[in-house]
C-alpha cells in the first residue's frame, strides 16, 4: 500500500515537474515575444520622434520667416499714403487696384485710369483676388 501511495507520488511529482517545465517555457517565449514588440515599440518612437523634430524645426523656422515678412510689410501701408501724398498720378494706381478688386478688366483699367496696358496687366495681377 505504501508502495503504491508512493509510486501516485512519484507520477503526480513527474505530472508537476512536466507542467512546470511547460509553463517556464511558455514564459520564456512570452518574454522574448514581449522583447521583440519593445523593441519595435521603440524604434517606432525613435521615427516619431524624429519626425517631431523635423516638424518643430520647420516650425520655428516658419515662424522666424513670418516674423521677418511682417516686420517687411508692416511699414508698406504708411510708405504706400506718402507716394500718394506726393505723387499725384500715383492716384490712378490706386483707383485702379480698388476697381481690380470690384471686378473691371484691363481694359476697363485703360479707359478710366489712363494706364498703358501693361501697367493696367500688372495692377490686375497684383490686385487680383487669389483663385481657390
Amino acid at each position: 500500500m505504501l508502495e503504491m501511495a508512493l509510486g501516485g507520488l512519484l507520477v503526480l511529482c513527474a505530472g508537476l515537474l512536466g507542467f512546470c517545465l511547460w509553463l517556464a517555457r511558455r514564459l520564456r517565449e512570452q518574454a522574448e515575444q514581449q522583447q521583440v514588440q519593445a523593441r519595435g515599440f521603440e524604434q517606432r518612437l525613435r521615427e516619431l520622434n524624429k519626425r517631431l523634430d523635423t516638424y518643430l524645426t520647420g516650425s520655428i523656422r516658419m515662424g522666424e520667416e513670418l516674423y521677418e515678412l511682417r516686420r517687411v510689410v508692416a511699414p508698406l501701408p504708411e510708405k504706400l499714403n506718402q507716394i500718394e501724398q506726393r505723387d499725384p498720378s500715383s492716384l490712378s494706381f490706386t483707383q485702379a487696384a480698388r476697381l481690380v478688386g470690384m471686378g473691371a478688366s484691363v481694359d476697363d483699367l485703360t479707359q478710366s485710369c489712363g494706364l498703358s496696358k501693361a501697367e493696367a496687366e500688372l495692377i490686375s495681377r497684383l490686385h487680383q483676388a487669389p483663385r481657390g
